[in-house]
């Protein structure tokens, strides 16, 4: 049997929502031109840092694209896996979810943003594993309160306005 390397974990999805008057909304973002993905649109995700905790990569990664910092975090109770044919690897993406609320500023790697509802946020994701994960977070929601385990408390706010 051929060697294989073990499952990687590199990167992370952040599914941002909030809770507007006409129900639950998704953010999705438009990949910009001369970035990876470019023209697609995607969660929030990113590299895990060394060092880094996968957590505290998709609060980092949620504030770098988005310029938003959650009033509620959690962990997915799943992680979107895929095969990288280029590095013939498997990935293995923790996956959170954080509710947010503000405006959105949106860096370099994006040039648009739609708030949408959960259906049409979901279809509007590339990778049927980003697809399952939007809809399980929002599934999560719907069925009460999640589990106190999955919650991740929030840092002290800093001088910033953001999370230290």
């Amino acid at each position: 049997m051929p060697d294989f390397p073990a499952p990687t974990v590199r990167v992370v999805d952040v599914y941002p929502y909030r809770e507007a008057t006409s129900g639950r909304q998704f953010l999705v973002l438009h990949r910009a031109e001369g970035h990876a993905y470019a023209g697609a649109w995607r969660m929030v995700g990113g590299k895990i840092d060394p060092g880094e905790t996968a957590w505290a990569a998709a609060l980092r990664e949620l504030r770098e694209e988005t310029g938003m910092v959650p009033r509620r975090f959690w962990s997915l109770p799943s992680v979107n896996t895929f095969y990288d044919w280029s590095r013939d690897i498997v990935a293995l993406a923790p996956a959170f979810a954080a509710e947010v609320q503000g405006g959105v500023t949106l860096c370099a790697e994006h040039d648009a943003y739609e708030w949408l509802p959960p259906a049409e946020a979901a279809s509007r994701l590339g990778w049927p594993e980003q697809q399952r994960l939007l809809r399980l977070a929002d599934a999560l929601l719907e069925a009460g309160p999640l589990a106190p385990s999955w919650e991740i408390p929030l840092p002290p706010r800093g001088k910033n306005g953001g999370h230290s």
